[in-house]
């Protein structure tokens, strides 16, 4: 189908950094500079920099990231890790693989975790805590962060959606023990492939972090112990150092299309809108999705592609609880499952033009018309 909106470009955010890309393929391949070399390290310094952490350790992907940091933590059988089930499955799945136990909390309105449902998910068995900061919003990381030093609970960021995103003025991924972010190609800062990282700072965690993602080898030669191949490959390392320039950029023209979205559409009762962007407030959304919940969501869904409007179902419909082979235990999720029915994401990438986000707006004001 030949869409009027994509939901993400990729073939125009090539045309815009074109030139820049593939002088840096062309430096890095022409040097042979592929593996754990110069520019992975300049991406860590420079991404530690941006976040505001000590370290920055690059990795394969984010779930592995995640997964590292809970094993460099003391995470592992036996113990219990609160999460939410409104989130991509590699979260939870981080958590399964290291042996714990995944427990799964209900979000508020704002798609976040619920911090009351956490404190009241807290057992003998509690070591950690992983907020999902979804769509490029943080969770309520003062409370949260409260919680987990009155309780002796470590808390692991999942901030793969949230790169730039702050609370009272501090970074997501820099509040607790440790940060993870992703670089899959649609994320704000994206990869061309797979990437992810790891920010810390706690220097024994990014030690640790840099031993498991590589086969626990140290710089002597030795063997620090079993691990994993979880490395950043050093071109997409160079890539994202030259795109990570770009982010405030890109973060202040999400938020301009998350204003437009707000102004055209929050008249509407048939829909629930994130929170506009403000200036001032104590969060700062980056707007990596704009995820609204809408009555008759289906029809409306079928609509908007019939009119040449590429839009997605996060998670298909389905939070991580709901899915059955799965085997995780029981849940009462209502808030979770309730927004999931109604739940849609619409076009958000640096790449639309303001005629195109009106565009989706005045279709999804036509269905409702109708």
């Amino acid at each position: 189908m030949e869409w009027k909106v994509r939901f993400i470009d990729y073939p125009a955010q090539f045309r815009k950094m074109e030139r820049e890309i593939m002088d840096t393929v062309r430096t890095v391949l022409s040097r042979g500079d592929l593996m754990l070399r110069q520019q992975l390290k300049d991406f860590e310094a420079h991404l530690a920099a941006f976040v505001g952490t000590r370290y920055a350790v690059g990795t394969s992907n984010c779930t592995d990231a995640l997964q590292l940091s809970l094993r460099a933590a003391g995470i592992g059988p036996g113990d219990e890790v609160i999460t939410v089930s409104h989130t991509f499955v590699a979260t939870v799945a981080a958590i399964h693989h290291v042996g714990a136990t995944p427990v799964l909390v209900d979000v508020g309105t704002d798609h976040n975790m619920e911090i009351g449902a956490v404190e009241a998910a807290i057992t003998r068995q509690t070591k950690a805590v992983v907020p999902v900061h979804l769509n490029g919003r943080l969770c309520d990381m003062a409370r949260l962060m409260q919680l987990g030093g009155e309780r002796g609970i470590t808390v692991i960021e999942d901030s793969a959606q949230a790169l730039g995103a702050s609370f009272d003025d501090k970074k997501g991924g820099s509040f607790g023990l440790a940060g993870c972010f992703s670089f899959y190609p649609a994320k704000l800062l994206g990869a061309f492939g797979d990437a992810g990282a790891v920010v810390t700072s706690n220097e024994e965690m990014a030690q640790k972090i840099r031993l498991l993602r590589d086969h626990g080898r140290t710089p002597d030669g030795d063997i620090a112990g079993w691990s994993f191949n979880c490395r950043l490959d050093n071109l997409q390392a160079a890539l994202l150092d030259l795109k990570l320039g770009r982010v405030p950029e890109w973060i202040g023209r999400r938020r301009q299309i998350a204003g437009l979205y707000h102004k055209y559409l929050s008249d509407l009762t048939e829909l629930r809108l994130p929170p506009p962007p403000v200036e001032g407030g104590v969060y700062f959304d980056v707007f990596q999705n704009y995820e609204v919940e809408a009555r008759d969501r289906d029809a409306l869904v079928t609509f908007l592609r019939e009119n040449g409007v590429e839009i997605l179902i996060p998670w298909g419909g389905r939070a991580v609880h709901q899915f059955k082979r799965l085997g995780l235990r029981k849940c009462n999720l209502p808030a979770t499952e309730e927004i999931l029915r109604r739940a849609l994401l619409l076009p958000m990438h640096t790449e639309l033009s303001d005629p195109q986000v009106e565009y989706v707006a005045e279709v999804i004001r036509t269905f409702y018309r109708e």
